[in-house]
């Protein structure tokens, strides 16, 4: 090996080392791979602009565009409302099908989204039996067609990227709908494994809370005990944050002091009990926000406050409200509450200003869960217009010879005429994170080619097979890439291995379409880990299910699933 392919793979394996490190930024650790192969001249500025608009990459990035318009629209709430009726069973197979078919052609997250309340607060089914199913068959749906999960998108990006054709609209359709098929009788198999989950545990959960000793306070002087902190009604003080010191656990003898500030767990519906207590001042009520209507929203994967404190996040400027609470499945938060760092996935309960709902960013950075809503949904005849169009445009790439880039050119171009959708509103939806991911990975994948590195994998995969059945490589890819998804995410995953599966198959002169779509549908096979995709992340939260839950409920689908599509692309997409 050469000098510049030793190089080119200590970069590669450097960014999985980092994705796996540094999971809340793909896009800085892919960029930052793209930055070290223009230094070194693997790559030239032209291969860089070539590949930012890269057609299936502009596809992409309009199809998000349009699915923020889409998101606003009645269609998804007049679904959600005629779902669950009638019969158990029924309403079982309606909102597991329609969520299915629904997340094929739009944003799976915004499917699931739209659904979950409909689900928590229905009296006929336990939330507990259908919201990780929800998840599941929204994942399996998005692998329905080329517009289903972004993932598929960014293959397609990357396969346009070597020479090739796009791939159509339903070239994935055979294979997805088999495995929706036999994964959706494992998902009805194993409802009755799924946990009933009451009323109480959907409602109460454990936040945490912070107060200050206020000056002048009747607090100040008196043990935890004597100011009666010690046994209130599903809130817990559990620490308490003196001049930089933490005290955990309080003990009822603990004298408090002027500024200490007293962090609760517990549940949040009581959150006007700690306001009965003389100068004890809420976190939220230093912006003189808090009051009666609370909103609990989750923090979205591409939300502009994630690794920012709640302080320093500037939730009264940037969106009319203040922090009440903070919640965050399968960690344990800890310290003062403006300090705490937000993640992706995060609980908040908001207390709002007037303006809350008027705010033009909340979608981009919430899924809103209970309270007030955003009133800049779609109405009237641009509400017809935005679905119309949207299917329309679906329908013409499908149909016609027309490209699905073009058709998604004129369609933004009606939303942005008519006002569905503004210019500011494109700045602030821009998907810039996915776009850098995708730029870089074409470029980590030019730069393979052009060190040499890619020749060389070729190479030595043929070596490796040789006497062997290209079967083994194939279900290698799957595997790997399947692995990788649950340790970083689907998109870095698939970005990440693309490269090695279709260098793989020219090494072995064989149609890369199977390898192409071993990546594809490996990515979007998340069943397992509850953070691996956004729908699971979701629905872990709002069901307040178990890491075992999880589990026990979703490797029998990852396994069924991992079988279905081993079995079904090569019968479809022969390898010679």
């Amino acid at each position: 090996m050469t000098a510049m392919q030793w190089f080119m793979l200590a970069v590669f394996i450097t960014t999985f080392l980092g994705l796996i490190k540094y999971q809340q930024i793909p896009e800085r650790i892919f960029f930052a791979a793209t930055l070290l192969c223009l230094s070194v001249s693997l790559v030239d500025t032209r291969d860089v602009l070539a590949n930012a608009v890269n057609p299936g990459l502009v596809s992409l990035v309009l199809l998000v565009l349009c699915s923020f318009a889409f998101e606003r629209t009645s269609l998804l709430r007049k679904l959600s409302n005629i779902l669950i009726s009638g019969s158990k069973v029924k309403s079982v197979l309606r909102t597991l099908l329609s969520a299915a078919f629904a997340s094929a052609i739009m944003n799976n997250t915004a499917v699931v989204a739209s659904l979950i309340n409909t689900i928590k607060n229905n009296t006929l089914i336990n939330p507990g039996k259908l919201l990780l199913p929800l998840s599941f068959v929204s994942i399996l749906g998005g692998t329905l067609t080329l517009v289903g999960t972004s993932t598929n998108l960014l293959v397609n990006s990357m396969y346009i990227e070597q020479g090739n054709e796009s791939l159509q609209f339903f070239d994935f359709t055979l294979v997805g709908l088999t495995a929706l098929g036999v994964c959706f009788f494992v998902i009805l198999l194993r409802l009755p494994s799924l946990p009933n989950i009451a009323k109480e545990a959907l409602q109460s959960k454990e936040y945490l809370l912070e107060a200050e000793v206020s000056e002048g306070s009747a607090l100040i002087g008196k043990t935890v005990e004597e100011n009666g902190l010690r046994n209130l009604d599903s809130i817990f003080l559990v620490e308490v944050f003196r001049r930089g010191r933490l005290i955990s656990p309080v003990t009822p003898e603990e004298v408090l002091q002027l500024k200490d500030k007293l962090i609760f767990s517990g549940d949040i519906s009581k959150v006007k009990t700690l306001q009965q207590f003389d100068g004890l001042t809420l976190f939220a009520e230093q912006d003189g926000l808090l009051r009666d209507n609370l909103t609990e929203v989750v923090i979205k994967p591409d939300s502009s406050v994630i690794g920012k404190s709640l302080k320093s996040a500037g939730f009264r400027a940037r969106f009319d409200s203040a922090v009440v609470a903070i919640r965050r499945e399968g960690a344990t938060l800890s310290g003062k509450l403006g300090e705490i760092a937000i993640h992706s996935g995060d609980f908040l309960v908001l207390a709002v200003g007037k303006d809350f709902s008027s705010r033009t960013n909340l979608s981009k950075n919430f899924y809103i869960l209970s309270g007030h809503k955003p009133d800049n949904m779609l109405s009237g005849w641009r509400d017809k217009l935005t679905i119309f169009g949207f299917f329309t445009s679906i329908g013409l790439s499908v149909f016609t010879e027309l490209s699905l880039l073009k058709c998604l050119m004129f369609y933004v171009s009606i939303l942005i005429f008519t006002g569905a959708l503004t210019i500011n509103e494109i700045k602030r939806r821009f998907p810039l994170e996915i776009w850098m991911i995708v730029l870089s990975a074409l470029t980590l994948a030019k730069a393979m080619e052009n060190s040499g590195l890619a020749d060389l994998l070729a190479q030595n995969v043929e070596t490796l097979i040789d006497g062997k059945s290209i079967y083994v490589a194939f279900v290698l890819i799957f595997v790997l890439t399947l692995v990788v998804t649950e340790l970083v995410t689907n998109n870095a995953a698939a970005a990440l291995i693309f490269p090695i599966a279709y260098n793989m198959a020219l090494g072995l002169d064989a149609n890369p379409i199977p390898f192409v779509m071993a990546v594809a549908f490996a990515a979007s096979g998340s069943f397992i880990s509850p953070y691996g995709y956004q729908t699971n992340v979701m629905v872990f939260n709002a069901g307040n299910y178990r890491l075992l839950d999880f589990l026990k409920y979703g490797v029998p689908v990852s396994i069924t699933y991992t079988c279905v599509v081993l079995v079904m692309i090569p019968l479809i997409f022969p390898f010679y």
